[in-house]
């Protein structure tokens, strides 16, 4: 079969509700600011692709209030210029020089969750209303450092002032139409945009491929091949193979399955390797210092995977499994999961559906290639190259009866959800996919393969920024 490879049993980490707790009075501020963020990720409920850059955005504000007061580090956007000499180097002005960064970014993203932000600021001993452009203070370091990231965001192509089109911000600025509608598929090689109850889906930013990467030459540098087309064997046998993965879901799949699904109300995949990312801050008891670094390094590889992935989900256009089941098999029986509480039996071809919630049913974007691995492998892969280490170590029960797809249902049984390494944890994102009924096996394994090569130059692009040979990408 077409490209088929095959992966060792890898098991997955925990339930998106677990994770929704507040930061730790013990934390650092970075990660402080990074929940703050997630919550209202969570809130507001952005695609993922804003997601990721408004995670990245947010970090990289941090990292150049704070490469201010390191010897060596230089800021994206004004390099040393804001120095500060080693008198100054301080925790106490790291603090409050990341915490105006994150404060700037963050309301300029989610204007909506200004109260938050600022009683966030408020808790920490600092005044929101204090604008001050003043370089010789760590106020005025945060402020001027964010104003400059976020000048060079606001005109990078995503939209998010709506200023390209007068629209809605990040709304599509190139003209993209689906060929398929919601009732006719004309083409069952491209994405059919579905009915999920009186709503037809919108391709979520199609656009994004336009958007300036953080280490990317180009936003095409890392696409595949092209997947399997119809007709062909292998375009029907990689069909038959979402149908067995559902057919055969047990309780341990499902709670995978869902898990990484990501549902309403969460933080989405990019937000998921940030709740990582706190967990090997705490693990490892870093100060501002290391997660100043870590964050930046590893927000800016995921978006830059945002980017990949949505130039070769733009670029191919390609079909979901729900459409290309419903097609090759209407008018057949079928084995699969037959919906809630029915577990798996004969159904109609043209009925089938995803292991997802019915208001997801599948994402409002193309298939090829998965956002979830790509993201997932380029987090693990900064992770594991920041720490030195693959090991992860941490793991999570999810209660009988808890999942959202089947509740009071699935589990059946408490479920036990271990990752030893960092790849574990990607590679079980990738094929949580699979058991969802969300992905084919192409759009997955090559999208891990493609989240390592994102992950490797997004970290040595960050590694160059703090040791002082950071460039500015306006000079490209």
């Amino acid at each position: 079969m077409r490209g088929f490879r095959r992966t060792g049993a890898v098991v997955a980490l925990a339930t998106a509700g677990l994770f929704t707790q507040p930061a730790f009075a013990a934390d650092t501020v970075v990660v402080q600011w990074d929940a703050a963020a997630l919550e209202a990720i969570r809130v507001t409920h952005p695609g993922p692709p804003i997601v990721a850059r408004a995670l990245a955005i947010a970090h990289t504000c941090m990292y150049d209030a704070w490469a201010a007061y390191d010897a060596n580090a230089y800021g994206t956007r004004l390099k040393g210029n804001l120095r500060r000499p080693s008198s100054e180097r301080t925790e106490a002005n790291k603090n409050k020089a990341v915490s105006y960064g994150a404060y700037r970014a963050l309301v300029d993203l989610f204007p909506s969750e200004k109260p938050q932000f600022d009683a966030l600021m408020t808790s920490l001993g600092y005044s929101p209303l204090d604008t001050t452009t003043d370089t010789k203070t760590p106020a005025g370091i945060g402020n001027v450092a964010c104003k400059a990231v976020l000048d060079y965001r606001h005109k990078d192509g995503s939209n998010q002032l709506g200023e390209k089109n007068g629209g809605a911000p990040y709304s599509d600025w190139t003209g993209y139409v689906p060929v398929n509608t919601p009732d006719t598929v004309v083409n069952l090689n491209r994405w059919q945009p579905l009915r999920v109850g009186t709503t037809v889906q919108k391709f979520i930013t199609p656009h994004w491929r336009e958007v300036k990467p953080f280490a990317l030459r180009k936003a095409s540098q890392f696409r595949p091949e092209p997947p399997a087309k119809f007709p062909s064997f292998d375009f029907t046998e990689q069909a038959k193979q979402v149908l067995a993965y559902s057919a055969a879901l047990n309780d341990e799949q499902k709670v995978i399955a869902e898990y990484w699904a990501d549902g309403p109300s969460s933080e989405l995949p990019p937000g998921h390797w940030a709740l990582f990312a706190q967990f090997v801050s705490r693990r490892d008891g870093h100060g501002v210092d290391r997660d100043t670094k870590m964050f930046f390094a590893m927000t800016n590889a995921i978006f830059d995977a945002s980017i990949a992935s949505w130039e070769a989900k733009r670029h191919y256009d390609y079909v979901r499994p729900v459409t290309a089941i419903n097609v090759l098999f209407k008018g057949k029986m079928v084995s699969a999961w037959a919906g809630p509480g029915q577990g798996t039996r004969l159904i109609p071809g043209e009925t089938w559906r995803p292991y997802q919630a019915a208001d997801v049913v599948t994402p409002p974007f193309s298939e090829y290639v998965s956002g979830h691995s790509i993201f997932s492998m380029a987090g693990a892969t900064v992770l594991r190259l920041f720490t030195g280490s693959d090991v992860f170590g941490h793991s999570v029960t999810v209660p009988a009866g808890s999942l959202r797809v089947e509740p009071g249902i699935a589990p059946t049984r408490n479920v036990t959800l271990s990752w030893a390494l960092f790849t574990d944890a990607a590679n079980e994102a990738g094929i949580s996919r699979r058991y969802g009924g969300i992905h084919f096996i192409d759009g997955d394994l090559v999208s891990r393969e493609m989240g390592v090569e994102v992950g490797e130059q997004a970290y040595k692009a960050a590694l160059d920024y703090f040791d002082g040979k950071g460039r500015d990408r306006d000079d490209d």
